[in-house]
């Protein structure tokens, strides 16, 4: 059981994360190039398109949590420091995501902001990739595993 939760844990992240990532980091970009040339059509469905990836995938991400948990049970390592920091890091990550990003993609999608708005988008959306990356290492490299990893 233990290697399905695993499996279901792993593919759910990738499945998951990685478009919300991917959506977040072309965002800013994209709605500079929106905010530059308003009446451009292309633009503006663009980031709409890439702030719609995120609404829909950020609640996918749930899954994640959910499996790395059973998964964590299952295992018997829910008390291991690096399991403790990487549920803070991931809980922090869903705190970046749902109060710094996705509010000001949606200000910048109904028109609301500037080139400024876009900059401090970009940083927080570094910061939202920069813990899953934290927390994928800590996933691989797991601190007093017995894996021999």
């Amino acid at each position: 059981m233990t290697k399905f939760l695993l499996a279901v844990h792993v593919i759910a992240a990738i499945v998951a994360v990685g478009p919300v990532t991917v959506a977040a980091s072309m965002f800013p970009p994209a709605a500079r190039r929106a905010l530059a040339a308003p009446d451009d059509e292309r633009a503006v469905a663009t980031t709409r398109l890439l702030h719609r990836i995120c609404q829909v995938y950020a609640v996918v991400g749930v899954a994640v949590p959910v499996f790395g948990f059973a998964t964590a049970s299952d295992m018997g390592v829910l008390g291991d420091t690096w399991l403790i920091v990487s549920i803070a890091l991931t809980a922090l990550a869903a705190v970046v995501l749902g109060a710094l990003v996705l509010p000001r993609q949606s200000a910048l999608v109904e028109g609301a902001g500037d080139r400024r708005a876009t900059v401090r988008l970009a940083m927080f959306t570094g910061i939202f990739n920069l813990l899953w990356a934290t927390v994928t290492v800590l996933m691989i490299v797991r601190p007093g595993s017995t894996t021999g990893a």
